[in-house]
């Protein structure tokens, strides 16, 4: 088995799951049950050391909710940002007051980012064409 140099933070992700703050839970309801392009998300999944608010692993995509202690955070967001990205996500950042005062402008942007995201796994072509 290979050492990962951290802890899987599956606890953690539980816990996060149980207590998600209010925009998490506004957004989750859109993107839960595969409401928003048929896509599947995850909410409180573990990335390497990160917990990641939404990911749809399909799509390679990562969500992010920020509030405001993330202002203070610019730093450190952006290492997380460039970690998630090195795992092959694509990483969109929302704010807390945009979720809860203009929630379809967020799905309608997710929705923009999903339709300009290649397939993961292209078809090949077939044999003798």
């Amino acid at each position: 088995m290979l050492d990962k140099g951290y802890k899987r933070p599956t606890a953690r992700s539980r816990e996060l799951r149980v207590n998600m703050t209010q925009p998490e839970r506004r957004l989750w309801e859109c993107l839960s049950a595969r409401k928003v392009a048929g896509i599947r998300f995850n909410t409180q999944f573990p990335i390497g050391p990160f917990i990641c608010d939404f990911v749809s692993r399909g799509a390679k995509l990562v969500i992010e909710i920020d509030g405001d202690s993330h202002g203070h955070s610019e730093r450190a967001d952006q290492h997380r940002t460039r970690y998630i990205e090195t795992m092959g996500y694509r990483v969109i950042r929302f704010w807390n007051n945009d979720v809860m005062e203009r929630l379809e402008g967020v799905v309608f942007e997710i929705e923009r980012v999903l339709a300009d995201t290649p397939s993961p796994s292209p078809s090949r072509k077939r044999e003798g064409s």
